[in-house]
C-alpha cells in the first residue's frame, strides 16, 4: 500500500514537473498573421467570455469593428468595455443574439445588416456542452438547436452581406469531438433516446459537414469558410457538467487559455492564401484529419436539406 502511495507520489510530481512542457506540446498552434484590418467588420457570436472574447479582441486589435453577439448582454458590455480598453479601439458593439431562438437571430440579422453595408469575417464560436435534455425556443434539441441549426439560420441570413463585401470569411468553431458524432435523422432532436455528452458530438459533426457543404455551394463567390477544432480550453461550455469541472480542474495545468484556444480560429478569419482550402477543418492552426463520417458528403447535403426544411429557409442558397 505505502508503495504504491509513493508510487503515485512520484507520478504526480512528475506531471506537475512535465506540465509547461505538455502545455507547449498541446498549444503548439499560433496564428502568426500581421493582418491589420482597418475598415474590416466582423462578428463573433458568444464573445462575452472564452474563446470567443479573446477572438474578439485580437479583431479589435488589428483594427476591425467587431460586433460581440451574445445572449447576455450585461456580460457583453463588460467584455466590450475591457476590449476597448486594452485595444484602444473603441468600434466594439455588443447586440443580442439568443441562438436558441430564431426569432432572436432574425432580429440581430435584421438589426445588423440595416446597421452595416459590409461583413467580412463571420466567426461562429458560441455553444451549449453536456446540457440537460431540453429544447429551443423552436422545438430543436438544445445543442443541434443552438450549435449547429442557429447558426445555420445566421449564416443563411448574413450570406449575401458577406457575398458584397468578398473576399469574406466564415469560421465554424467545432470540436475534436466531432469524432464521436453521428447524425441521427431519425432522432435529430433526442426525442427516442438522449445522451448529453453524444448530443455534443453530433452537434460538432454537423458543424463540420455544415462547413464542408457550405464550401461546395460557395465556390467562386469569394466567400471561403472554415471549421476548427480550438482544443481543450478553460472556458464555461463544462458548467452543465459538475464531472467535467472536476476533470478541467486537476488538469488546468495542462489545458489551454481562452487565448491559446483562440488562435486557430484567428488563423482561419486572417491568414492570406487559405481561399484553396475552404471547407477543410483546422487544428492548432494546421489544416487536420477528418474521420469518413465527417467527409459524407451524402450526409452533409441531406443535412443541409434537413435544416433548411427545419428553419422553413430556401434550399437553394
Amino acid at each position: 500500500m505505502l508503495g504504491t502511495l509513493a508510487l503515485l507520489a512520484l507520478l504526480v510530481f512528475l506531471l506537475i514537473l512535465a506540465a509547461p512542457y505538455i502545455r507547449k506540446a498541446v498549444s503548439k498552434g499560433v496564428c502568426t498573421s500581421t493582418v491589420q484590418l482597418p475598415g474590416k467588420v466582423a462578428i463573433v457570436t458568444g464573445a462575452n467570455t472564452g474563446i470567443g472574447k479573446e477572438t474578439a479582441k485580437d479583431l479589435a486589435q488589428r483594427g476591425a469593428r467587431v460586433y460581440i453577439a451574445c445572449r447576455d448582454l450585461q456580460k457583453g458590455e463588460l467584455a466590450a468595455n475591457e476590449i476597448r480598453a486594452k485595444t484602444g479601439n473603441q468600434q466594439v458593439m455588443v447586440r443580442k443574439l439568443d441562438l436558441s431562438d430564431t426569432n432572436s437571430i432574425r432580429a440581430f440579422a435584421e438589426a445588423f445588416l440595416a446597421e452595416e453595408k459590409q461583413l467580412h469575417i463571420l466567426i461562429n464560436n458560441a455553444g451549449v456542452m453536456m446540457c440537460p435534455y431540453s429544447k429551443t425556443a423552436d422545438g430543436f434539441e438544445m445543442h443541434m438547436g443552438v450549435n449547429h441549426l442557429g447558426h445555420f439560420l445566421l449564416t443563411y441570413l448574413l450570406l449575401g452581406r458577406l457575398k458584397e463585401s468578398a473576399p469574406s470569411r466564415v469560421v465554424n468553431v467545432s470540436s475534436l469531438a466531432f469524432h464521436l458524432g453521428r447524425i441521427h435523422f431519425y432522432n435529430l432532436h433526442g426525442e427516442k433516446y438522449y445522451n448529453r455528452s453524444l448530443a455534443y458530438c453530433h452537434s460538432k459533426l454537423a458543424n463540420v459537414l455544415f462547413t464542408q457543404e457550405l464550401a461546395r455551394r460557395l465556390k467562386g463567390t469569394g466567400v471561403t469558410t472554415y471549421s476548427v477544432h480550438p482544443g481543450t480550453v478553460h472556458s464555461e461550455l463544462t458548467r452543465h457538467s459538475t464531472f467535467m469541472k472536476l476533470i478541467w480542474k486537476l488538469f488546468s495545468s495542462f489545458i489551454k487559455t481562452p487565448q491559446e484556444g483562440a488562435q486557430t480560429s484567428l488563423y482561419c478569419a486572417l491568414t492570406e492564401g487559405l481561399e484553396p482550402l475552404s471547407g477543410k477543418h483546422f487544428s492548432e492552426c494546421s489544416p487536420a484529419w477528418i474521420s469518413s463520417r465527417g467527409r459524407n458528403m451524402t450526409t452533409a447535403r441531406r443535412l443541409w436539406d434537413v435544416s433548411c426544411d427545419l428553419l422553413g429557409i430556401q434550399q437553394d442558397w
